[in-house]
């Protein structure tokens, strides 16, 4: 090695599931970013000028090599989070949809739009449009390596941003996989770009020139992200988990119902900022439904349902949390306190638990539910809006289910099935609170992405000119008459 070489650092990927290395990937560090950021900023401008029809037709392409790859994409995965490979395929076939969507609505969504101009100034032509960011960094997860991050990289992208993405060091080979699947579509320009690494590569991402933060994680490394942006005053959209809830009507459908709350705790071992974690069931329903949920809640297997915890330090939570219910007077009436081993964590449901303790206070991230019986549905909102959290919730009433929907203190709710708002293109995700601020997904998702742009264009000059000091005196007394006759009636 000569004096002018440096040896690159580098880190591998696990299997969370066998400890078997996966890939090897370097650690970039805060020159490496910013070389990154600088190309991007080259490469933005010439992906804007594509326009919309041509990014779309690239987007369009990108998408197809990911659905006719998608059993690779799916394999590393698998790989690199522990999860089923159907799992896998669900976001990536999620993420596929959503892709499509952006590049279809994104020229209806920001392109230019006539507004009224008013009686006063009925002379001006008023436009909005909706004009590129430039350079967008997004931060990604490893719990959906897939279908959480290309919600902010496909909308930025369809926006006409160029991106830096900085993958989970849990998951950096699907990060780079989409990367160079891009690449595959658009070589002219490094228009996606990854970087890969910890902790500290991601700070140098937001210390970047960049012109918005995109991040998904918890809400202590939001508030630490939101701090370092502030320097620059770079905007952010923070998606910061959640605490969620499921409200179970006395007219629910109960087998649905206890079907969905077994879904939502359980599905990818808890690790989902949108998974079931509390359940509050009217107590006329509430003892048939917890016998439903507790059957099928023992059919489920790790291993063969849902893979290991992905972040191993996640084990001494969800153990502390059970821990916590089970001392202070909770009972498990599946797994409990022995559920928790080295890699997976066995379903646990948890009654009678009180509600100041950590299994409802804090995001338990693993596959734990508690379940809860409230007098009415007043008490159930009011239970489930107490919380610092503000992401998703899901209800499961036949006749009140807008009504309950619309009281919760959420960013989205489901109504008698799952997750749906998740998959659905068309409506924004997100949440408030604890769980964070902006939107991805949906027209929200692209105008997140755009910076609004106002056109006032003068056709003709007004007689009454307002906007010049060779106003008259008898200007401002028609134009004070003109505005009584117009708005000074009762």
């Amino acid at each position: 090695m000569t004096s002018t070489e440096q040896a690159v650092e580098t880190f591998d990927s696990l299997n969370p599931a066998t400890d078997e290395v996966v890939g090897t990937h370097p650690v970039h560090d805060a020159d490496a970013v910013e070389a990154a950021v600088t190309r991007a900023r080259a490469a933005a401008a010439w992906w804007a000028s594509l326009g919309f029809d041509g990014r779309a037709e690239r987007l369009r392409r990108w998408k197809g090599v990911l659905a006719r790859r998608l059993p690779e994409l799916c394999e590393l995965v698998s790989a690199e989070t522990g999860k089923p490979k159907g799992d896998a395929q669900l976001e990536i076939v999620l993420a596929i949809e959503h892709i499509e969507w952006a590049a279809r609505n994104a020229k209806k969504v920001l392109g230019p739009k006539r507004r009224s101009s008013g009686l006063l100034l009925s002379n001006q032509v008023a436009t909005v449009e909706y004009q590129p960011l430039g350079v967008v960094g997004v931060i990604g997860p490893w719990n959906f390596p897939v279908f959480t991050p290309l919600g902010s990289v496909a909308y930025a992208l369809a926006a006409g941003n160029a991106v830096v993405f900085k993958p989970s060091e849990y998951t950096p080979g699907v990060g780079a996989w989409l990367v160079d699947a891009f690449a595959e579509v658009v070589g002219e320009k490094p228009v996606l770009q990854l970087v890969t690494g910890f902790g500290a590569t991601g700070a140098a991402l937001v210390g970047a020139d960049v012109d918005k933060i995109a991040f998904t994680g918890s809400a202590a490394t939001g508030k630490k992200i939101m701090a370092a942006a502030a320097e620059r005053l770079t905007p952010v959209v923070i998606e910061a988990g959640g605490k969620d809830a499921l409200l179970v009507d006395a007219d629910a459908d109960l087998d649905a119902a206890a079907d969905a709350a077994v879904w939502g705790a359980f599905w990818n071992a808890g690790q989902a900022c949108v998974g079931v974690e509390r359940v509050y069931v009217h107590t006329a329903v509430y003892d048939e439904f917890v016998a439903k949920l507790t059957r099928l809640a023992r059919d489920v297997r790790p291993g063969e349902h849902y893979g290991p915890m992905t972040m191993r330090s996640q084990l001494g939570v969800v153990r502390r949390h059970i821990a916590d219910a089970l001392a202070r007077g909770g009972r498990a009436l599946v797994g409990g306190a022995d559920a928790v081993g080295d890699r997976y964590v066995r379903p646990t449901v948890l009654v009678d638990v009180p509600e100041d303790s950590v299994a409802v206070r804090e995001e338990t991230f693993g596959p734990t539910v508690t379940v809860t019986r409230v007098s009415d549905m007043d008490e159930a909102i009011e239970k489930a809006n107490d919380s610092a959290y503000g992401l998703g919730s899901t209800v499961f009433s036949r006749r009140r289910g807008m009504e309950l929907a619309r009281r919760l203190r959420t960013g989205m709710t489901a109504i008698n099935a799952p997750l749906a708002f998740a998959g659905i293109a068309t409506l924004p995700f997100g949440g408030m609170g604890e769980s964070g601020f902006g939107r991805i997904h949906g027209p929200e998702g692209l105008r997140e992405f755009a910076r609004p742009k106002a056109i006032a264009r003068q056709r003709y000059r007004m007689p009454l000119a307002m906007t010049t000091f060779a106003r008259t005196a008898r200007t401002d007394e028609l134009v004070g008459k003109l505005i009584t006759v117009l708005h000074g009636r009762r």
